[in-house]
């Protein structure tokens, strides 16, 4: 029964209006004291463009932090990096039971153990499909096909209602490895009654349903035994039905599958142990790939979104210790290209071609699938539960809007498109946002967390933009230079437009400056700084068209 004026509120902290960075909370109480479950704790991933020197994008928790002695745990659907990514890095401010499925268990262990070694986290592995208590929510994990092992929807009972979450899913009768969606525990969940459905949008912009990976499978297989030379297939590492699929067609064409990237080795060591790789020979290591025949050998490699590092893209410069493919041989990308990651992917493909080497992508041949639901994929769900509530998450504001179009035209009763930070209240009476949290980024900025209106990615990316003349300037308590002043250009050009050298302009502008300077100015170091900054970020933008970053230093001697 519930209690006087208690609700039941869905809280989004990322993930909603941007597809990554998932963190959602639900919360049981009165409006002034309530008990929180988080779902998922995840990233984004940075361009460098934008944020210079960041290397991933993390949900602002402080709300959480604020919370912690309501935070009844963190449950994770499934083991992306969008879901898992920041749980290293945030949960010491947390310090939440978490609950995981084996597979993403392992894949946070593994993590842990390589970047967090001193960071004692007791994961709690619950079992795929499992069942357990937080307080007031029964929390039930359905499991769903997605692109990596044991995703799982989740299916919460409250005394306020229910709810279902989830999660990253589609409908594949045929995935390869892992559990088809559960039809008969959502219909039988559907059937209790279900208030809302928090649910993903990614695919809402397309028709029909999502090809299934036992089709992918087929497709690697024709195209591995077609090939006369090497072929190399690069995918996400934690595709594991991909990489089984893969090993299974090396196989049925007499080739050995070498692993190239740590990444990928770490997930398959993972799933074998899992027993995701039953019946799959055994992979060689990059040290073997050079005493193969071309015709005898398949690679599995990292670096399927263009990363610099990684294993294709040092293939494509040929500059990988190991693995070498010659004109004639074969690579396929059995991977989307994540939006922003075009240009880098890109840039391998070029630089494949002209090695003379073959590529292959899904834009000719049907080498991947989405791991999200079509159109058609998400009216079977919505028909299986038949929720009173829709609130799309997970997707860009299109495809938001195109899951509450698609809500509203199968007769959903009440729609809610929220943002992130805002309080969605799901029961009692009408659903509505309510409130707002607290949200918004942190930077992962090599070992350290930073908040997002720090000064030092705004003054990074200004420097990028516009380069750095540096001044150093000693005078006397007299007022007067004691030394030649220094300066120092980064990324700024070296002469003008008519061939003037931009080293002269800023000195003229620098003396000029400080021989008008009153005695009295002269004598004080900070008005000395902010003249002398002015004058030459004026004087050298009038040559050259921008304002560069200026830094004066005077020191008193």
């Amino acid at each position: 029964m519930s209690r006087p004026g208690e609700e039941l509120v869905f809280a989004p902290l990322g993930g909603v209006g941007e597809i990554g960075m998932n963190l959602s909370l639900y919360g049981i109480g009165t409006e002034r004291s309530k008990k929180w479950l988080a779902v998922d704790l995840g990233v984004s991933f940075a361009q460098e463009e934008h944020l210079p020197g960041v290397d991933l994008i993390l949900p602002d928790i402080r709300y959480l932090e604020g919370e912690r002695k309501n935070l009844l745990g963190i449950v994770i659907t499934h083991g992306h990096e969008d879901h898992i990514g920041a749980l290293l890095d945030l949960w010491p401010r947390l310090k939440a039971p978490v609950y995981a499925t084996p597979f993403a268990a392992a894949l946070i262990e593994t993590k842990r153990a390589r970047d967090a070694a001193g960071l004692e986290m007791k994961i709690n592995v619950v079992p795929v499909g499992g069942r357990f208590t937080l307080g007031d929510f029964d929390i039930e994990m359905i499991p769903v096909a997605h692109s990596i092992p044991e995703s799982h929807a989740i299916a919460l009972r409250t005394r306020l209602g229910n709810v279902l979450h989830t999660g990253d899913w589609k409908i594949d009768p045929t995935p390869v490895v892992g559990l088809p969606t559960d039809e008969a525990r959502m219909r039988a969940f559907g059937a209790e009654g279900v208030r809302a459905i928090v649910g993903d949008s990614t695919n809402a912009v397309r028709e029909g349903r999502s090809p299934s990976e036992a089709q992918v499978a087929e497709t690697l297989t024709q195209l591995v035994s077609e090939a006369k030379g090497r072929v190399a297939v690069t995918t996400f590492a934690s595709q594991v039905a991909r990489i089984r699929s893969v090993a299974l067609a090396a196989q049925a064409c007499g080739r050995e599958v070498v692993l190239v990237g740590r990444a990928m080795e770490r997930v398959a060591q993972i799933a074998r142990e899992l027993g995701y790789l039953e019946g799959v020979p055994d992979f060689r290591s990059q040290d073997a790939y050079g005493y193969l025949p071309p015709d005898k050998v398949v690679a599995l490699c990292t670096g399927s979104q263009g990363e610099t590092r990684a294993a294709i893209a040092r293939i494509a410069k040929d500059e990988h210790p190991a693995v070498t493919l010659n004109k004639g041989d074969c690579v396929i990308f059995s991977s989307r290209t994540i939006p922003g990651n075009e240009k880098e992917v890109g840039a391998v493909i070029n630089g494949l071609i002209e090695q003379g080497i073959e590529v292959i992508t899904d834009r000719t041949h049907l080498v991947h699938v989405s791991g999200h639901p079509r159109l058609a994929e998400m009216e079977d769900l919505y028909g299986w539960i038949k929720p009173e509530v829709s609130v799309p998450v997970h997707g860009e504001p299109l495809h938001l809007h195109e899951h509450a179009r698609l809500a509203r035209r199968l007769g959903v009763k009440e729609i809610v498109t929220c943002r992130n930070g805002e309080v969605v209240r799901l029961a009692p009476g009408p659903s509505s946002v309510v409130d707002e949290l607290p949200a918004g980024r942190l930077y992962k900025d090599g070992n350290l967390i930073i908040e997002a209106a720090a000064r030092t990615v705004q003054e990074r990316r200004r420097m990028m933009f516009a380069g750095l003349i540096a001044i150093s300037l000693a005078i006397t308590e007299k007022g007067e230079m004691a030394a030649d002043p220094e300066v120092e250009f980064r990324g700024i050009p070296e002469v003008d437009a008519s061939g003037r050298a931009m080293l002269d302009i800023a000195m003229d502008a620098m003396m000029d400056t400080f021989d008008n300077l009153p005695r009295a100015r002269r004598r004080d170091p900070d008005a000395v700084e902010e003249s002398i900054s002015r004058a030459v970020r004026a004087m050298v933008a009038q040559a050259w068209g921008k304002k560069p970053n200026m830094l004066v230093h005077v020191l008193v001697v």
